[in-house]
């Protein structure tokens, strides 16, 4: 293995420093890029699909639990699957307490068009704690996704849903924490710092993080 140049700890710190300009540079091109993405249209979703869980059948509307924002993953699980998607797996492995996203208004559940029975044997056998329920018609498909993976992201307005943003192949990469997923949503983190539409909910950077047992009681969890 050929190892980069070896050099003194002035010269690491120099050239540290040019790097951390560049990294500096790219996280307000995201930061803008998130503000963009904050101010997406959107498209209400008026057919009325149905998912499985464990405790029966539901509509999308259901599967924000209340919460006014959505993120869902579509995972390639398919029936009698006996190689299940590496990839999808590993978005999965990555999805963190969801605590800390309920705080945020906001809800995430995994599909998929395996029987139910079948997700709910998978997800115990990789130790999954997040809802993942089974998509029973075209879902997917109207969603852009057929045989592949992608993610998708919906806002709740009364009875309305509307659907906000939605990315695939190496776009599904970088999420996974409480904030890539929020920098994904129409609300985002909802911190006072962000460029956010007019009336969008804010509050102070930091201050609202919590363990994620120490939240109130008043959010769902």
């Amino acid at each position: 293995m050929t190892l980069p140049d070896i050099v003194t700890l002035e010269q690491w710190k120099a050239a540290r420093e040019q790097l951390l300009k560049k990294e500096k540079a790219l996280t307000r091109e995201l930061d803008a890029l998130a503000a963009q993405r904050r101010r997406l249209p959107m498209t209400e979703v008026s057919t009325h699909y149905r998912f499985m869980s464990p405790t029966g059948q539901h509509s999308l509307l259901d599967l924000f639990d209340n919460r006014d924002q959505l993120i869902l993953y579509h995972h390639m699980l398919k029936t009698n699957d006996k190689a299940p998607c590496a990839g999808c797996c590993m978005v999965a492995d990555h999805v963190g307490n969801l605590s800390h996203l309920h705080e945020r208004n906001t809800s995430f559940v995994m599909v998929a068009r395996a029987p139910i029975s079948e997700i709910i044997a998978f997800s115990d056998r990789m130790q999954w704690t997040f809802p993942f329920v089974e998509t029973v018609d075209s879902f997917n498909a109207d969603m852009g996704v057929t045989d592949g993976f992608g993610l998708s992201v919906f806002l709740r307005h009364e009875d309305a849903v509307y659907r906000t943003y939605f990315t695939h192949g190496r776009g599904v990469e970088s999420v996974g924490s409480t904030w890539t997923f929020l920098d994904l949503t129409p609300l985002g983190r909802q911190e006072t710092w962000e460029e956010s539409p007019s009336g969008w909910p804010q509050s102070n950077p930091y201050q609202w993080w919590r363990l994620h047992d120490e939240y109130s009681t008043t959010q769902k969890t």
